[in-house]
């Protein structure tokens, strides 16, 4: 029967997962974990052909190869493949910009555009994906840094750069896909502004209202335009007495990073 085994397109002789763990070293018990088609399993299991199944020895590192493929073991067969090949920026590394980028590195996005001009400080630290070591550093590089440690297979491209109306088309000029993550609503509105105005080939993903404790089901994602989305409660901005807090801000993020993934995925509806 022919399958793919950690990466590899195989053959073995037998009909179930358990007849494939004996026949390539595994064991067949809980020590190693299992995942047929991005769903791991634990009983025996009837393979089918051109099934994909990861098997990995709980506690050894894995070669490179075996790495990735353990990396993207959880994905909807078929999703890591088109992921791997694209690629996102992100415009604001903050409580928002920062949870975006770590989905998509955890997703497989191939390469990451990052753009930040500011310095990690302790009040990030309630929201955004630093940690006290980084305090004092870019964030551009703590990001990139965090990234590493996640999925080292993704290409981090980063600008230290603030982004204003003279140099966002240069700054953006590879980018296709583009979340943005800005705490400042000017900055927000020049920002979205410029690229629909000037770029007919852009998907803009913008937020609009996370602050607070409010229900998170709140959080919405839609589609202004063709190639506009907003993700908020598009009402509850930052304010004396109403901060940003990271339950509802990783919710918005959530919703920016998976309708780029959706994107990637040919899938445009919000």
């Amino acid at each position: 029967m022919e399958i793919k085994l950690n990466g590899n397109t195989t053959n073995f002789k037998g009909e179930t997962l358990f007849d494939l763990c004996r026949n390539f070293g595994f064991k067949e018990d809980e020590t190693t974990v299992k995942i047929i088609n991005g769903f791991q399993v634990s009983e025996n299991t009837a393979l089918k052909v051109k099934d994909e199944i990861v098997l990995i020895k709980k506690g050894e590192y894995p070669n490179e190869q075996e790495f990735e493929c353990m990396l993207s073991a959880r994905h909807t067969p078929k999703v890591y493949e088109k992921v791997k090949k694209s690629r996102v920026a992100v415009a604001g590394l903050g409580g928002l910009g920062s949870n975006i980028a770590i989905n998509l590195a955890r997703t497989g996005v191939g390469t990451l555009h990052l753009i930040d001009y500011d310095v990690v400080e302790p009040s990030n630290l309630n929201r955004q994906q630093y940690l006290i070591k980084h305090l004092g550093m870019e964030k551009t590089k703590a990001l990139k840094e965090q990234i590493h440690d996640i999925n080292p297979y993704v290409k981090v491209i980063v600008h230290n750069e603030k982004i204003t109306e003279e140099n966002c088309l240069r700054i953006f000029k590879d980018d296709f896909i583009i979340c943005e993550a800005f705490d400042n609503p000017e900055s927000k509105a020049m920002l979205v502004n410029k690229l629909l105005e000037k770029r007919k080939d852009v998907y803009i993903i913008a937020s609009s209202g996370m602050a607070g404790y409010f229900s998170s089901n709140s959080i919405k994602t839609k589609k202004i335009t063709d190639r506009f989305y907003v993700c908020g409660d598009m009402e509850n901005s930052a304010k004396q007495g109403m901060g940003l807090m990271a339950p509802r801000v990783s919710v918005c993020a959530g919703h920016q990073s998976n309708m780029a993934l959706r994107i990637i995925l040919s899938e445009y509806e919000s």
